[in-house]
């Protein structure tokens, strides 16, 4: 009996299918091209070796000072900072409850909330369910989160479809641009902020492994640290083409800003990913990923990072092409703080992103 041609025609195409595949999986993989460090064998260390442990000194631990009514209490003026929008609430709530857990059920230090609408009476009850330390909502000033009136927005608009055909992430998004922008130099000048001095960043879709056992602002104020990340990550630099460019005519107004500990050749490294360096035009891209931070505002509101962002916002590239808070905060710390205020804590996952906890370390 004959097979019908469709029959032959499938069964052939399923056989070449099959040698296709055989052919994938044991052929010898092409070399891979890349700076120094992009390959196993490459890598200067391996992090997931480093030990794990508490910082060295004196560490203040709970007790009854650190209760939620306490008074006197031992809780200097810090807060828990989320910027979030009402239709995330079941994304910080997880975000929360890791945190409550591994930390702040310990030490009760309180939340601030922000968004550029008002929230819902329901964010509020649920979050508030979720601590015993005082929670408190602020809406974002209009003059915080507008586009600035120096903003071209027929360029603007331009600029975001390109962006968009380059697959830069959210870049056809003014509300994106928006809140970069103001991550990166706005939110410390809200009213509700003046009276604290030290912040953690906490953002929805965040998983908190480590237990941690000490007042980690207490630990940054005795020690005089200025900021604390989790991981390094390389941006895109087609998002951030003249942000380096920009940087360095700012550098030749104010060289006086430039700390003497600089970590400048971290930002200028070109030997890890020369293709990031060149298309960035001298910067890395690498930059300290700012979804988690614990950093003291008194850095942010100094006058070298306030004419630096001022600089920055004139020259557009926060909606002309998509100038991120992590980058910017980043090169200002590189560039104008010792690089021995900046540490390496916490263990965090973010979406793809996993940090185990590591020593405290000296960038």
């Amino acid at each position: 009996m004959a097979v019908p041609k469709p029959m032959r025609a499938l069964a052939f195409a399923s056989g070449f299918l099959f040698f296709y595949l055989v052919y994938l999986i044991f052929r010898t993989p092409p070399p891979l091209q890349g700076g120094v460090g992009e390959k196993l064998e490459d890598m200067i260390r391996d992090p997931n070796l480093d030990p794990t442990g508490e910082p060295e000194g004196h560490l203040w631990r709970a007790d009854d000072s650190y209760a939620p009514d306490a008074n006197p209490s031992s809780r200097i003026n810090a807060t828990l900072l989320s910027l979030v929008r009402n239709r995330e609430l079941g994304e910080l709530i997880q975000s929360m409850r890791d945190l409550e857990r591994t930390w702040n059920h310990k030490f009760n230090y309180p939340w601030t909330f922000f968004n550029d609408e008002p929230f819902t009476d329901e964010f509020k009850r649920r979050t508030q369910a979720e601590t015993k330390a005082k929670c408190s909502y602020e809406i974002i000033p209009e003059e915080h989160w507008a586009v600035p009136s120096w903003i071209n927005n027929d360029l603007f608009q331009e600029s975001a479809q390109i962006l968009k055909e380059n697959n830069i992430q959210y870049g056809n998004l003014a509300s994106y641009h928006q809140m970069c922008r103001w991550n990166s130099g706005m939110f410390y000048k809200h009213p509700a902020l003046a009276n604290y001095q030290y912040y953690w960043r906490v953002e929805p879709k965040v998983h908190f492994f480590c237990d941690v056992d000490y007042d980690v602002f207490r630990y940054m104020q005795d020690t005089n640290k200025t900021y604390g990340f989790t991981i390094n990550l390389y941006d895109a630099p087609e998002s951030i083409p003249t942000l380096w460019p920009e940087t360095m005519k700012f550098l030749a107004q104010h060289p006086e800003y430039i700390h003497g500990n600089n970590a400048m050749k971290w930002l200028k490294d070109s030997e890890r990913r020369p293709d990031h360096n060149l298309k960035a035009n001298g910067y890395s891209t690498c930059h300290f990923w700012s979804n988690f931070e614990i950093a003291d505002m008194s850095f942010w509101r100094s006058q070298a990072y306030e004419d630096y962002f001022n600089h920055l916002d004139r020259a557009g590239g926060f909606f002309y092409e998509r100038w991120g808070d992590a980058p910017v905060h980043s090169i200002a710390l590189g560039l104008f703080e010792d690089a021995s205020s900046v540490i390496l804590d916490i263990s965090i996952f973010h979406i793809s992103i996993v940090r185990t906890r590591p020593n405290v370390l000296d960038a």
